[in-house]
């Protein structure tokens, strides 16, 4: 038997990280050669020793964040945002290092926060011009490439609309191939052709017509998939398989490798690198923001409650946290019970286990506020799924399809179901799946500006106190 060759897959060129890595060198040279120009001051011989510490700071810094990730499809603002968010974090360290060293006199506050301004401003310049000298490329067909899509299906054709929406590709869009006959496929639109049969594309690709080819057929095609590469090998031409992935529910997925082994996630956190780092910062400002706000009506919550009814100030239950992790969430007491067993009633329109106050605190979710020593805790965010009950979550998992993956973030005290009308009692199946919905739309589409949005319209909802009781 022959012996198997082993596997040892190379992510992409590496050419265009080393031009972003030199792009960014030298956009820190040029931001202090600019400083130098206009505050000759900070004039002297430590300049080269500031600008390499600072290269080293950002490429450790660049690589923590993701800044050298494959942008290709990827929205210019997110591009924009994660750079600017590893530049600043950059200036803060070296202005905590240049307090540390003798070069505090030339790492003064104010010739960083020029410095950080004019280098930013380079680099994201160069990065714009990088994207708008690619597109111009190929829009003028230089070094453009025929490409064909193996699969008239929805993944073919998502595949070939994503590649046209982003022309820095290079490629050009010659057609589809498919060997089942047209009522057995889905319909084309009328700017896209079937080319013919795989036969077809084999000959093209032989004669050197078809220069790039994806293969966009279902993972159960394998002996199809099998030997149309055999028969390709027999050309030049470039072969990409396009896994079927959608057919499972993607919940924030990221490719990466294992020793040269590719691997696909297909439910992960997405919270890593600069984002969780970011998340977090935000989460402890806006906690500890609220808290100083807080604390008298807290104060005043608290003797409330003492007050008017027996049993402790503070209600705490166990919840799942991130990955399933148990959790005290914390809550002022509202109801004459403190269930946390295997059996939770849902609190209902007009129940009758409200305190005399806790009708109140319930519509106006003053009783949601010890939560936010949660989040500055770290066991729950500002925003994410709202946690349930245990009890809940053991029922539900068995109902609904991926009701666990919203454990996949931390808990928040609000989340987007919450802002889109989904939030008060589930009484029926479809008002949990729908809650589910949203839950997972907000892992697999999370941004900071969608964790502020969904912030103010938080007091919009609280304040129309709809669902609430």
């Amino acid at each position: 038997m022959s012996q198997a060759t082993p596997i040892n897959i190379q992510q992409q060129e590496t050419w265009p990280f080393l031009l972003m890595k030199l792009l960014a060198s030298l956009a820190i040279f040029l931001g202090l050669a600019l400083l130098i120009r206009f505050m000759p001051e900070f004039n002297s011989k430590s300049t080269i020793v500031i600008g390499l510490i600072a290269i080293g700071v950002f490429n450790m810094v660049a690589e923590f964040a993701g800044v050298y990730r494959q942008w290709r499809g990827i929205a210019f603002e997110k591009e924009v945002t994660c750079s600017a968010i590893a530049w600043a974090i950059t200036f803060l360290l070296l202005a905590g290092l240049g307090n540390l060293s003798i070069y505090s006199t030339e790492l003064s506050g104010k010739s960083l926060a020029i410095w950080f301004s004019m280098t930013t401003v380079i680099s994201l310049a160069s990065r714009m011009f990088v994207r708008w000298f690619k597109r111009w490329k190929t829009e003028k067909g230089i070094n453009t490439r025929n490409f064909a899509v193996v699969g008239i299906n929805e993944l073919g054709l998502q595949l070939a609309g994503n590649i046209q929406s982003t022309p820095d590709l290079g490629l050009k869009l010659l057609g589809f191939y498919d060997d089942r006959p047209d009522d057995r496929v889905i319909d084309l639109p009328v700017d896209r052709n079937k080319l013919g049969r795989y036969s077809d594309l084999i000959e093209a690709a032989k004669s050197g017509n078809v220069e790039v080819i994806f293969i966009a057929l279902p993972m159960r095609a394998e002996k199809r998939i099998r030997g149309l590469i055999q028969e390709l090998a027999d050309s030049t031409a470039s072969v990409y398989i396009v896994p079927d992935l959608f057919v499972y529910q993607m919940l924030n997925s990221r490719w990466s490798d294992v020793q040269g082994i590719p691997v696909v996630s297909v439910f992960e956190n997405p919270f890593y690198g600069v984002d969780g780092l970011l998340k977090r910062s935000v989460d402890i400002v806006l906690s500890i923001i609220a808290l100083m706000l807080a604390s008298i009506p807290m104060a005043c919550i608290a003797l409330a409650v003492k007050l008017t009814s027996k049993g402790p100030v503070f209600f705490r239950q166990l919840r799942y946290g991130l990955d399933g992790e148990e959790i005290y969430v914390w809550k002022f007491r509202s109801m004459t019970v403190c269930e946390n067993g295997d059996t939770v009633k849902q609190a209902t329109k007009n129940d009758s286990r409200l305190t005399s106050i806790g009708g109140f605190l319930r519509r106006s979710s003053l009783d949601e506020l010890p939560q936010l020593f949660n989040v500055l805790s770290g066991r729950m965010s500002m925003v994410g799924p709202r946690p349930h009950a245990n009890a809940h979550n053991e029922f539900y998992r068995k109902q609904i399809e991926g009701y666990m993956l919203r454990h996949k973030v931390k808990p928040g005290i609000t989340g987007l179901a919450q802002v889109n009308g989904c939030r008060g009692e589930t009484e029926t199946l479809d008002k949990m799946e729908n809650r589910i919905f949203f839950d997972h739309q907000y892992i697999r589409e999370w941004t900071i500006w969608m964790d502020l949005k969904i912030i103010f319209k938080t007091f919009s909802v609280v304040f129309s106190k709809e669902n609430a009781y």
